[in-house]
């Protein structure tokens, strides 16, 4: 499993899997218990590989925190996620030593420490950041006007004419913790 292929759905706990898509959404499958749940349009889905965290100098990919996090901590989270926001600002301080704590809040640290806690079984962390880099090298650089056009989909249709009657959809841009 890549991290690509998990997802994050606002408003609903855990991460999930894309399993099936359906004509009104998807069908996700939760990474905690293995449930199947109906995902319609109307909810925010965001990929896990699309999620950066705010530094004092540039953005850091979730890919490279995660290998961070997994990196200083051994596997093992040693703060509680309901601790004060001081002592997780204090902890992710000792991970990330750059964040820039003014835009990364309590609750973002909490859900990236509990997101670590449900992959480190199932991730390959060495295999991880090397995939960031190799998928940056290969994609060129985006100048300020490209940057801001959505990249439509076409997703099939079962009509004859699928061609014709493909459905456009807005590819979501990258998100920022």
């Amino acid at each position: 499993m890549e991290l690509k292929d998990i997802i994050a759905i606002s408003g609903m706990s855990g991460l999930y899997k894309v399993s099936a898509q359906t004509r009104s959404g998807v069908i996700v499958e939760s990474l905690a218990d293995g449930k199947k749940t109906p995902i319609g349009t109307n909810h925010r889905i965001s990929s896990l590989a699309d999620i950066s965290v705010f530094t004092k100098t540039e953005d850091l990919p979730l890919a490279q925190v995660l290998k961070a996090i997994h990196a200083k901590t051994g596997g093992t989270v040693s703060v509680d996620l309901k601790a004060e926001p001081e002592v997780l600002k204090k902890y992710f301080k000792g991970i990330i030593e750059n964040f820039d704590d003014e835009k990364v809040y309590a609750s973002d640290i909490k859900k990236m420490l509990s997101w670590y806690l449900q992959l480190k079984d199932k991730l390959d962390f060495e295999k991880l950041g090397k995939e960031e880099e190799t998928d940056e090298s290969a994609v060129a650089p985006i100048t300020g006007a490209e940057q801001e056009k959505p990249v439509h989909k076409a997703h099939e249709t079962h009509s004859p004419k699928a061609d014709q009657h493909a459905k456009v959809t807005p590819v979501k841009m990258r998100k920022k913790v």
